[in-house]
Formats: structure tokens, C-alpha cells, sequence
């Protein structure tokens, strides 16, 4: 072992009284020394509870603080924590539940009705889970190093079924420092978490690295963009991350006019590329805004822009993070020159492990030690990066991933549809709407509404087409494959 992986103890050591969490809804705030010693009684609650080293424990809740109890506790025994995405149907949740076999399930009463009654669980919005904290003095002595697998955060497959990418203690923590490092986070920032905590964006973007450094992380459940000033304005956050649905909704408010955001350095965008707008809106009031790049693969913090520089360079994302690389692969596998356009490929100590119970998800991702990501990129001459595209299919909505693969699966099941195709169509407010063309067999009819129900059925709300349109026949390429640049370039105009 060659560094003491629980970071959280020895933080609660040096700052003990420094406010570490503050739930933005109740005002209810917690001290380092209150945040590691709720880890500690909860990590002896989950060893009486048979819970040992490489042991996963699941949680499905909006953002609480049972996240950090969760995710500490697991840090100090071994186990793997498992948040779930409460997007997400039962039949999804229950594979993702088969996949990685928790041994306990905490939940919140809000996701009753997606709870699995076979699993040992507990209500992490109830008073039994609060006397967890009483008298926890259990001692215990596990050793974990930095190799071994810490969280597991499932994510969209082309294939149709989630893969849980693995983050071990290195991974998170590498991330971390290159933030810090890089975005020359100190122990004065505050951030405000509106990003859900089941989501690398919400957990690991700026949650984990600004505890690191001793901040302090605001949360909040529900997004509302003139509560979201009001929080920033009275904690005095100082560095955001939100998707453009989030910004577009906030400047769209009497609120934003009227705002100074004083202590804010910077706002960041991520989970989808920023409408120009966005930027111009931030731009009119003298605000640092800037654009970022990651996934759950990696990081997922990878480039850093000055804002004074995002400015000038509209969508570009930035150079490099001080401890990671990157390169950039044309079709042929030579590399890329300024200005031409490949694959994007990422290395570093933050890129993920492995893909749980996947090793051929794995092999095909990570080759000869390069993370492909399946984005597509270019540099300037300054070296500067900018994101053109998606090599693959993903639409990005509302800051989460959906693959048009898994929706035309789930709607070919239809036993009226004929053939199916599903684009992303850009969006004001969610930055690309899934929409989905549909042609019915002969003989059988199908109403919008029966679509979408079928849907909802069996995909998580924000996977289901936001626009739906029956055909008699869906447009063909030349060598008989359904045209979906023709759908996305004739049909742009029905989200407009």
C-alpha cells in the first residue's frame, strides 16, 4: 500500500471544524469531523451487517447526505459503492441489481415504487437510519490500497444494457488532485451539486475533489433556476457545474438580471455541448463561463480552459489537465494534425479500471492502454480542443446520455412497428430532443399515445422520444439502410 487511502480522516484531522456539506433544502450543515465520524459509525453498521472488503452496497436517492455516508463508509472497509440512477425504469434497475449483486440497498421513501423487495435494504430518510450514528464504536482494521475498485457508476450501452464502469481509490483520487491542480481549486471554493449524485458529474466532477481540498459542497435536490441563484448568492459558491438546460433555464429568469454572482469564479458546463447563447447570456453580465469535457470512463475532468480564453475560443474545451494525456486518432490510426478530425483518446491514473462483468466491453474501450471514447475532436494551432461530434450514435439530452440503439430496440418490440429509427434533433432547452420515426406493419395501427406508454414502460423517462412520428415508409440510403441524416436534416424543423 502505498499511500493511506481513507483521504476523509485525515481531512477531518486538519480541518475538523470546517463545514464540509451543507443540504441546500433544510439548511442542515456537517463538519468535516461530523461527515468522517458518520462514515465511521456507518461503515460499523454495514460490517455487523456482514458486509466485508469487495462487498457491493447500493443507494437510490436524490441528493442527500446519505451519499457521503455511503461512499465514506465504503472507503474506510473495502465495499463498493453502488449509486443507481432513479432515472431509470424497474426492469433497468433490477439489471443493473443482478449485475452487481448488492448486499444492502439504501433507499429514499421517494423511490418506493422502484425499490426490489428481495434485496436487504434500508430507508435512508427514516429515524432508524439516523440511529445508525448513535454509538457506532465498532473497530476495525481492513486493508484496502488505491487498486482496489471503490465505486461502480453504470452507464448507457450501445447494446442496450447498462455497463458499470469501475473507479478504484486511485482512479477517484487522481482525478481529484489533477482538478485541483489543474482548476487551482483551494479550501475557500463552494460548489453547489444540482447534477444528480448517482451521475460522475454530480459525485466526481467537483463534489470529491473540493472535499479533498478542504471546500465545502452545497446540494440540492430539485432544480429550480431561481432557487439555484438564491443558493448561490447566499452560501457564496464560488465554482459551478451544471448541464445548458440548467444555464438556459437560469438566464431566463428575472433573477439572473438582477444577479452579481460576486463570489463566483466560474461557471462550468458540461454533460452536452453549450449553446452559443448560453455563453453570449453569461458574456452581457461580465461572468466566466466556460465549457468542460469528460465521461465516467475518465475522470471526469479532463481539459482546463481559462475563461478569458473560452471567451475568444467559443465551444472549445481546452488543453490537457496537467496529469493526464491525450491524442487524437484518425480512421486510418495515424495521428491527427492541427485542425483534422479523429477520435478522441484519453490515458491517465483516473481512467476506469474495468467494466464490471464485461472484459470484452473493456478490451474494446481501452487498447494498448488509450481510453477510445468514441468522441470525435480536432485541435487548433495553439493546441486547444474542441468536441465536433459523436463517433457513435449517443444523443445527449438534458445532460444524459441516451443511445438510439436501446430505444429502437425497446420500440421494434412493438408488435405494430415495422421499423424504427431514432436521431437526436437539436433542442433551446435540452440540447438534442430523441425523437423517433416509426413505420407500422400492414394491417396494424398505432396511436402516439400507445407509443409513448410503451415507453414508459420499459425505458427511463428521459430516454423516451420527446417527439414521436409515424410514416408509411422511413427514407432509405442508397444501399437500403434507413437515411438518418435525411430524418435529421428534413425534420429539424418539428422541435424549432
Amino acid at each position: 500500500m502505498r499511500w493511506d487511502i481513507d483521504w476523509i480522516e485525515k481531512r477531518a484531522q486538519l480541518t475538523p471544524f470546517k463545514s464540509a456539506i451543507i443540504d441546500g433544502d433544510t439548511q442542515k450543515r456537517w463538519s468535516y469531523r461530523e461527515i468522517n465520524q458518520r462514515a465511521h459509525s456507518l461503515a460499523c453498521f454495514f460490517m455487523e451487517q456482514g458486509i466485508k472488503k469487495g462487498d457491493r452496497v447500493a443507494l437510490l436517492s436524490p441528493n442527500d447526505i446519505s451519499y457521503f455516508d455511503f461512499i465514506f463508509a465504503c472507503l474506510k472497509i473495502g465495499a463498493i459503492f453502488v449509486p443507481l440512477n432513479w432515472r431509470l425504469s424497474v426492469h433497468e434497475l433490477n439489471q443493473i441489481i443482478e449485475d452487481c449483486t448488492p448486499k444492502l440497498l439504501g433507499y429514499h421513501s421517494r423511490f418506493n415504487d422502484l425499490m426490489n423487495e428481495e434485496l436487504a435494504s434500508i430507508q435512508v430518510d427514516h429515524q432508524d437510519y439516523e440511529a445508525i450514528f448513535i454509538n457506532q464504536e465498532l473497530a476495525y482494521a481492513i486493508n484496502v490500497d488505491e487498486t482496489h475498485p471503490w465505486t461502480i457508476i453504470y452507464t448507457g450501452g450501445t447494446t442496450g444494457k447498462s455497463k458499470g464502469v469501475v473507479l478504484t481509490h486511485a482512479n477517484i483520487q487522481w482525478n481529484a488532485l489533477n482538478t485541483i491542480v489543474s482548476w487551482n481549486l483551494s479550501a475557500d471554493d463552494v460548489t453547489l451539486t444540482y447534477l444528480p449524485m448517482f451521475h460522475t458529474g454530480g459525485l466526481n466532477a467537483l463534489t470529491i475533489p473540493i472535499l479533498v481540498m478542504g471546500g465545502t459542497v452545497l446540494f440540492s435536490r430539485d432544480f429550480d433556476a431561481e432557487n439555484a441563484i438564491h443558493l448561490i448568492e447566499k452560501e457564496s459558491c464560488t465554482i459551478l457545474l451544471m448541464v445548458p438546460t440548467m444555464y438556459h433555464l437560469i438566464s431566463q429568469t428575472t433573477a439572473f438580471e438582477k444577479a452579481t454572482f460576486q463570489s463566483v469564479k466560474t461557471f462550468l458546463s458540461g454533460g452536452a455541448p453549450c449553446p452559443l447563447t448560453i455563453y453570449e447570456a453569461f458574456s452581457k453580465k461580465g461572468i466566466a463561463f466556460k465549457e468542460g469535457y469528460g465521461l465516467t470512463e475518465a475522470g471526469p475532468n479532463n481539459f482546463y480552459i481559462d475563461p478569458n480564453e473560452a471567451k475568444k475560443r467559443n465551444g472549445s474545451i481546452g488543453k490537457p489537465m496537467m496529469f493526464n494525456k491525450v491524442k487524437i486518432l484518425k480512421t486510418d490510426g495515424s495521428s491527427a494534425n492541427v485542425n483534422e478530425v479523429g477520435e478522441l483518446l484519453l490515458d491517465g491514473n483516473h481512467v476506469f479500471d474495468h467494466y464490471w462483468n464485461n472484459k470484452e466491453a473493456t478490451r474494446q474501450t481501452i487498447i494498448d492502454g488509450w481510453l477510445h471514447t468514441g468522441d470525435l475532436a480536432k485541435f487548433d494551432e495553439e493546441g486547444y480542443f474542441y468536441i465536433v461530434g459523436r463517433k457513435k450514435e449517443m444523443i445527449i439530452t438534458g445532460g444524459e446520455n441516451v443511445y438510439p440503439l436501446e430505444v429502437e430496440q425497446c420500440i421494434q418490440n412493438h408488435p405494430a412497428v415495422f421499423e424504427v429509427a431514432v436521431v437526436g434533433l437539436a433542442h433551446p432547452k435540452w440540447g438534442e430532443a430523441v425523437t423517433a420515426f416509426i413505420s407500422v406493419l400492414p394491417g396494424q395501427s398505432l396511436t402516439l399515445e400507445e407509443i409513448q406508454q410503451f415507453c414508459l414502460s420499459k425505458l427511463g423517462k428521459y430516454k423516451v422520444p420527446k417527439y414521436f412520428n409515424i410514416m408509411r415508409e422511413l427514407p432509405k440510403t442508397h444501399v437500403g439502410k434507413i437515411d438518418k441524416k435525411y430524418l435529421q436534416t428534413e425534420y429539424q424543423s418539428i422541435v424549432s
